[in-house]
């Protein structure tokens, strides 16, 4: 018995010498977090989950409406009534927030007008509501077209590029495009480039429709009616398009803020209608030109033309006026006892296209699960040592909008106090656990998702998550969604994970009816994420040292280096290497590894100063900013990492080294001693600070 009790015992101190180890911990932390983060657990309750998906997706709330207001003033009740310090921070923003008047019309060889709506549907009580909207999209041009027709399959810049050496006419016709491969603001702009004076897109079955499986209301995929809605907005920054690097700050309030005319804004000028494939069909098998690749052939059953012909021809009338709509964040804090001004934030955005259960809503019911079930903790002294903040933004769909401002109006703030973002929009859509991440985070999910139990099984997450792969694969963040601002603007390593499957994306059926049946019924899954994620910020939140995963920088660095030389060389066959990057990562790497061996003795140890503590905590609070560069990106200045952003020809992709990666798009290789030199003095950079906080312990 004395024997196997050692035993026991050594396991336990060996245990708390790794979670110390891993996660910035010191030896007096350990149990008293270990009992913090099994308490949590207990307190987080998945029926809330539920009740807060049901009640925040009984009305359609667009950004601008009063339904989207009673959304606001619910989450600011649960998160006061949870013992936060909650704050609405307004802004007025210029956005389109319903279609205006919109017709889309065969008008040769036969005169027909299409549906813009989905069916009502007897299974599904929430599809006949009044207040849905027509599909539209968000910064569509104003206009009224009529014109043969070219299909352009998705619509991407080499779409369009191979229609060009086709030798297809394109000036003056109207564009079909199915929804995929790219920001479906693109598909319009570069229609617009190419001279063409109309857009229609839709959802192919072979993309989301009966190809997949069973369609709605049998089963999760698209039906003929269905339409995805969307922004439109594709300028050279994100935001309120009239507002760039500043808040839009209340027209009734400060006076300091200067907003663009917007005729000086470039806005896509020609009109754009989103239909279901069943709309679609109407035109697509009235097509008479010469067959489209074999690879651009969708799910409908004919084959795919290239040209409309002289006979059919179509119109398309969008008549949509943007104006000024008051969009409000809601942030909630659960204050830090020791280290208030040191912020872990989570969030979400609230505004929806229709009723949202998916997209965003199960991601903020599922952030009021977690603000409950740490509240609960809170009210009883359990308090984290940092801050963790909860964000839901508003006005996200047009062009993310809401979190964009709040953090051009906290951007000095943010830069020196923030840790890390948590983004979790639609962050409970399916039962597939995933997870992209800066990577100083990627650790920090991956041992969190040790600890939780996935519902319904005897495994836990981590072991549903990985497979039958020794650790499961964490992504690049990158565009779409409100970490844009935090990450690629600011420096705030950023995170966004949650649950996915098939969706009723930006259609009038992603409601609580579709959620029920297809997307989580046994509304488990909003718990689980609740508790994953809200280790991952407990972690961080008390961790004696910030628990970044410091190495992992040169890790992963050595990788994408090796890859952009790769993707140099098929533009220039004889490019060899950045030589300064590669003298640079040396560098990094054993400064990391140093870093990290100081790690480790101190927190074995245990001698570390409060004071030596906090100058340590500020020093990794500022390693990100190694990447923010004031130049910024060619192809728009806003976008200050050198590290990572959103794909500028796609939009939605995540582009690591973008300065490199723009290159290489436009096949320019006079840039590249220039981004050799850049990124080494950024990897410099950073591996100086790195050197310092290794001689802080």
């Amino acid at each position: 018995m004395k024997t196997k009790l050692l035993a026991a015992a050594a396991a336990s101190l060996l245990s708390f010498a790794g979670f110390s180890q891993q996660t910035g911990f010191l030896p007096s932390q350990v149990s008293s977090q270990k009992q913090f983060e099994q308490e949590f657990i207990k307190a987080v309750k998945p029926e809330r989950f539920k009740d807060h998906l049901r009640e925040l997706t009984k009305n359609p709330h667009i950004a601008g409406t009063p339904e989207n207001e009673l959304v606001k003033d619910y989450m600011v009740k649960i998160m006061s009534d949870a013992g936060m310090e909650v704050k609405v921070w307004p802004y007025d923003v210029y956005l389109p927030n319903h279609p205006g008047k919109s017709e889309l019309q065969i008008i040769a060889p036969v005169q027909m007008t299409l549906s813009q709506k989905e069916g009502e549907l007897p299974e599904d009580p929430f599809s006949g509501d009044s207040r849905l909207h027509l599909g539209f999209n968000a910064f569509s041009g104003s206009g009224d077209v009529t014109a043969e027709v070219v299909y352009v399959n998705y619509g991407t810049r080499e779409d369009f590029m191979k229609l060009d050496e086709m030798g297809v006419d394109l000036k003056g016709k109207i564009a079909v495009a199915r929804y995929g491969g790219n920001f479906r603001g693109y598909k319009a702009k570069y229609a617009e480039q190419y001279g063409m004076i109309g857009l229609v897109v839709y959802t192919d079955p072979k993309d989301s429709g009966f190809t997949r499986g069973e369609v709605y209301p049998k089963g999760p995929f698209f039906n003929e009616t269905t339409i995805q809605r969307g922004s439109m907005l594709t300028l050279d920054y994100t935001g309120d398009p009239l507002t760039p690097f500043e808040p839009a700050l209340p027209l009734d309030g400060d006076k300091s803020v200067k907003r663009l005319d917007p005729k000086d804004v470039d806005f896509h000028t020609i009109p754009v209608t989103p239909i279901g494939y069943g709309a679609s069909k109407e035109i697509l098998s009235r097509m008479t030109g010469n067959d489209a690749p074999s690879e651009w052939q969708g799910g409908l059953p004919f084959t795919y033309k290239i040209n409309g012909g002289p006979e059919l021809k179509i119109r398309v009338m969008v008549d949509q006026k943007p104006d000024f709509i008051r969009a409000n964040n809601v942030v909630g804090s659960f204050i830090g006892k020791d280290f208030p001004d040191e912020w872990i934030i989570m969030g979400s955005h609230y505004d929806a296209w229709s009723f949202g259960a998916t997209d965003p809503n199960s991601g903020t019911a599922m952030l009021l699960t977690f603000a409950e079930a740490l509240g609960e903790l809170y009210k009883n002294g359990q308090k984290p040592s940092r801050s963790i903040l909860i964000g839901h933004w508003d006005a996200e769909e047009q062009g993310v909008i809401g979190s964009t401002e709040w953090v051009e109006h906290l951007r000095d703030e943010l830069g020196a106090k923030a840790i890390s973002y948590m983004n979790f929009d639609g962050g409970v859509s399916g039962r597939n656990f995933g997870a992209s991440a800066a990577p100083t985070l990627k650790k920090l999910i991956i041992d969190a998702s040790k600890e939780v139990a996935y519902p319904d099984s005897s495994k836990t997450v981590f072991e549903v998550w990985a497979g039958k792969n020794p650790e499961p694969r964490i992504g690049n963040l990158g565009g779409g969604s409100d970490h844009i601002a935090f990450y690629m603007h600011v420096g705030v390593p950023s995170l966004s994970g949650g649950s996915g499957g098939t969706t009723a994306y930006h259609s009038n059926y992603d409601n609580f009816h579709y959620y029920s049946k297809f997307s989580d019924p046994s509304f488990k899954m909003g718990g689980a994420v609740a508790q994953l994620f809200g280790l991952v910020a407990l972690r961080q939140a008390n961790a004696a040292v910030i628990p970044y995963d410091v190495p992992r920088y040169a890790y992963d660095l050595k990788g994408h280096f090796e890859q952009a030389v790769k993707n140099v060389q098929s533009i220039s066959p004889d490019f060899k290497a950045f030589d300064q990057v590669d003298q640079a990562l040396k560098e990094l790497e054993a400064s990391s590894n140093a870093y990290q061996k100081a790690l480790d003795a101190a927190m074995i140890s245990g001698k570390t100063s409060t004071k030596r503590l906090a100058k340590i905590n500020q020093g990794l609070i500022n390693l990100e900013k190694s990447w923010i560069d004031p130049k910024g990106m060619y192809y728009g200045d806003w976008y200050k990492s050198l590290y990572v952003c959103n794909d500028p020809f796609s939009g939605y992709a995540s582009w690591i080294l973008p300065g490199i990666q723009y290159e290489v798009a436009i096949q320019n290789t006079g840039r590249l001693e220039e981004w050799d030199t850049r990124y080494a003095a950024a990897i410099t950079d950073l591996r100086k600070k790195i050197d310092k906080l290794a001689k802080s312990f």
